[in-house]
């Protein structure tokens, strides 16, 4: 009879363990609510002119790596948003256009799961003409 405590309780021991092991090696920090550029990269400026040219060109860089997530008028809500485990970014929120150009070109560039970086897939050029494209988004019509 004793045994069988004791095996009782060695079970439960055991399944603690494991249970606990289990958790630790699967727990991932939640990332944080607020994603923050540097402080060096808020600071930079924009090179490229808004303009009719800038914004055309920005606006077919989105339209091709960006609507699938933050959708065509750019509140988040693209086709493939609802596919993803975090709400893709509205930019026509104040919030999000208060932002620098630095710290939003920064952004783009890392990217922060689930968003890609676009460091190799878009030149400096092309990261900036999308973000004078995405400050018309913000604009009320």
């Amino acid at each position: 009879m004793q045994f069988d405590k004791l095996n009782s309780k060695g079970l439960v021991i055991i399944g603690t363990v494991i249970a606990t092991i289990t958790f630790l090696f699967s727990f991932r920090p939640p990332q944080a609510s607020i994603w923050t550029a540097p402080s060096s990269a808020v600071k930079m400026t924009n090179p490229v002119v808004v303009d009719a040219k800038s914004l055309e060109a920005g606006k077919a860089i989105y339209t091709k790596n960006c609507n699938d997530c933050h959708g065509k008028k750019g509140k988040g809500d693209g086709p493939k948003s609802g596919d993803i485990d975090k709400s893709p970014q509205d930019f026509t929120k104040e919030a999000f256009q208060k932002q620098t150009d630095g710290g939003l070109f920064w952004k783009i560039t890392e990217g922060r799961k689930p968003m890609p970086s676009f460091k190799k897939d878009l030149t400096d050029l092309q990261r900036w003409q999308v973000i004078n494209y995405v400050r018309t988004l913000g604009k009320k019509n």
